[in-house]
């Protein structure tokens, strides 16, 4: 995750209301996702300026975390498409809100591709909702086991759909290439779509039961909690497109003035590769050392960011050979 990308789609703004009126509940889940969002993308800052150990979010609690984050945003979108358009599909508005998330996820992988040309966003949340907005009106008309279905088969057999097939880089937003997709938010398009089809169908359940009205009876219009995150879903857009760059900014200004300790850092990358030619005792006396030796001199942020050269610099060279010497002892 990495701008892990996550908005729920507007589709439901001004059509998804029931005839008795707005359903808050939906608007609420959409804020409380875009706060489990911020709260996941401010560790991810956290992160990649080494304040928090380097692949913290990609991995254990954060990674399922971001993942259920992903998951409720699709899923909503879903619900949205039935309340939305569960009579009639409404053209208009649907191709206008489509325009937006284009104009958005486009936005994202330009700014993201000048920023981070390695890892830049291609396919993240907002093109999977995109696509899966568009793709997810043919399902509409179709009965909610069949839906629910579909979605379920999507989610639990794309581990076993990969092939070379779609290896080439054109495809892979499909999601079902053999090998790992470098980018800093990627929601590809297997297994994404599930989740959608899922919220389709338990929409549709929803529509038909009394279920919406259950629903529209939760969060009083006195309750400032319920308040606050139907703000937040109602203004999704705007909210994902605004807070990654404003926690970024947070984070870069205060490292400014208190820039993080890099040494574990570099200690973290210089033990394995040092462990591929001598010893794991002498490695950690060794990466110990030069980590000390080149935070003292101001160069440790440079060659942790290739930004010096490593052989050729008389620093460098007499930085590993004093340690290698010491390390040896």
């Amino acid at each position: 995750m990495k701008f892990f990308g996550a908005y729920i789609s507007r589709l439901g703004r001004s059509h998804a209301r029931p005839t008795r009126g707005r359903i808050r509940v939906f608007d609420v889940a959409r804020g409380v996702a875009l706060v489990a969002m911020a709260i996941y993308h401010f560790t991810w800052d956290l992160e990649y300026f080494h304040y928090v150990p380097a692949g913290l979010t990609a991995a254990g609690g954060w990674k399922i975390f971001a993942r259920c984050i992903a998951g409720s945003f699709l899923f909503l979108v879903g619900i949205s498409l039935v309340l939305a358009h569960g009579d009639r599909i409404k053209w208009t508005p649907f191709f206008s809100r489509l325009a937006m998330i284009v104009l958005a996820s486009l936005a994202i992988t330009i700014v993201t591709y000048l920023m981070m040309p390695q890892r830049y966003v291609f396919f993240g949340i907002l093109h999977c909702i995109a696509l899966s907005s568009l793709l997810g009106l043919g399902f509409l008309r179709l009965p909610p086991v069949l839906i629910a279905l579909a979605g379920f088969l999507i989610i639990f057999l794309s581990p076993y759909l990969h092939t070379a097939l779609f290896d080439p880089p054109l495809l892979n937003w499909i999601g079902l290439s053999t090998y790992t997709i470098r980018s800093n938010d990627y929601v590809p398009f297997f297994p994404w779509f599930g989740p959608v089809l899922i919220g389709i169908a338990v929409g549709k359940v929803l529509k038909k039961t009394d279920g919406l009205a259950r629903l529209g009876a939760l969060y009083p219009a006195n309750d400032p909690v319920g308040r606050g995150l139907s703000f937040l879903g109602r203004h999704s857009l705007a909210f994902y497109l605004i807070h990654q760059p404003l926690l970024y900014s947070i984070v870069l200004v205060f490292s400014l003035f208190s820039p993080a300790d890099l040494r574990p850092v570099y200690r973290d990358l210089c033990n394995p590769n040092c462990a591929q030619n001598d010893s794991v005792a002498f490695c950690q006396r060794y990466c110990q050392c030069t980590g000390d030796k080149f935070h003292e001199a101001g160069l440790l942020e440079d060659l942790l960011y290739d930004r010096l050269v490593y052989h050729g610099n008389d620093t460098v060279t007499s930085v590993v050979s004093s340690c290698t010497a010491e390390s040896r002892e």
